[in-house]
């Protein structure tokens, strides 16, 4: 049986949701944006700074950097550190499904543990976030979105753990949920952490 089970995921590919019916299955914790604002707390972090930056890559140092904060680690360094911290102690202690956050990367060392991509063509998402999360938007606003997170996960990814988002290699298993559909997603998933 599988302890640790990660799912990094596209924009709109329905990652959280099978995340969410996974550790529901299991009795596993579920953990996603409330990592985030664990680690903030921890760390005595501002929590709306700390949401504006949840997978996002550091902000590049500029003149509005007060020079006192040139020789301390940035917020958003200090940001991923607390929460890599907490991602680990959470592998530890197992029986956790972690979506996102480089969790699959932090984690990958850690035995008993699935690392999980999931994927999906992006009209299907837009189809999916628009019925769900973003009615109001038009496909276009939402295709742009899709790109605008897809990018920034990317680069959050890159920058912190030295691999690539999405590629195979850094995964056990990668799945299409606009081929597979959710619910074969899950079950997929669930048997092989029961296996």
């Amino acid at each position: 049986m599988k302890k640790i089970i990660t799912i990094s995921r596209e924009f709109g590919a329905g990652g959280g949701e099978i995340g969410n019916r996974i550790a529901d299955e299991l009795g596993y914790d579920y953990c996603d944006k409330e990592l985030i604002l664990r680690a903030a707390r921890d760390a005595n972090m501002d929590i709306g700074q700390t949401l504006t930056l949840d997978e996002r890559p550091p902000l590049i140092f500029g003149f509005t950097q007060s020079l006192f904060d040139m020789y301390s680690a940035p917020f958003d360094e200090r940001l991923f550190e607390a929460q890599k911290q907490i991602i680990r102690k959470l592998g530890e202690r197992g029986k956790c499904v972690i979506v996102g956050r480089n969790a699959n990367s932090i984690l990958s060392a850690f035995d008993n543990s699935l690392h999980v991509f999931v994927h999906a063509d992006q009209y299907w998402r837009a189809a999916r976030l628009k019925k769900e999360k973003m009615p109001e938007k038009t496909e276009k606003e939402i295709l742009d979105d899709i790109k605008i997170v897809d990018k920034r996960r990317q680069k959050y990814c890159s920058h912190y753990t030295n691999t690539e988002f999405g590629v195979s290699k850094y995964y056990d298993l990668c799945l299409s949920t606009s081929s597979l559909g959710i619910e074969k997603c899950v079950q997929i998933i669930l048997d092989i952490a029961r296996g």
